[in-house]
């Protein structure tokens, strides 16, 4: 039996020191809008019916991960893969949303891209299906 058969929403929540922020920075990221906003936090999502959205929580002891990982520093527990058509075109507009290039980028066809809150995401290249 599934968990919901009416609707099917399932989403992502990234912790943060500022949810709302984070939210607006992976909307312009995206070009995605903001939804259900208050002083905690926000969601974004392609649309309101897209089913699926990112969501942000203001969390007062977040404390940012280390990218790569070193012993004895928070870790990232997740990281989101975007898939992109020009890796350096969206490494540009990425910076320019705020996020900056991780200092060790361990394969060509993807760049490991920081939020302002630190969690790691990659632009990717899909060279299987080019």
């Amino acid at each position: 039996m599934a968990l919901r058969t009416k609707t099917q929403w399932w989403g992502v929540q990234l912790d943060a020191p500022d949810g709302r922020e984070l939210a607006r920075f992976y909307a312009r990221l995206l070009g995605w809008q903001i939804f259900n906003e208050n002083e905690r936090g926000a969601a974004v999502a392609p649309s309101e019916d897209a089913g699926y959205n990112l969501a942000f929580e203001t969390e007062e002891h977040y404390v940012r991960p280390v990218w790569p990982t070193e012993e004895g520093k928070p870790q990232m527990m997740m990281h989101l893969d975007i898939e992109v058509d020009d890796l350096e075109e969206a490494v540009a507009y990425a910076v320019s949303v705020g996020a900056e290039e991780a200092s060790y980028q361990p394969q060509e066809t993807v760049r490991v891209m920081l939020d302002p809150a630190g969690h790691p995401f990659c632009l990717y290249l899909d060279t299987d299906h080019s």
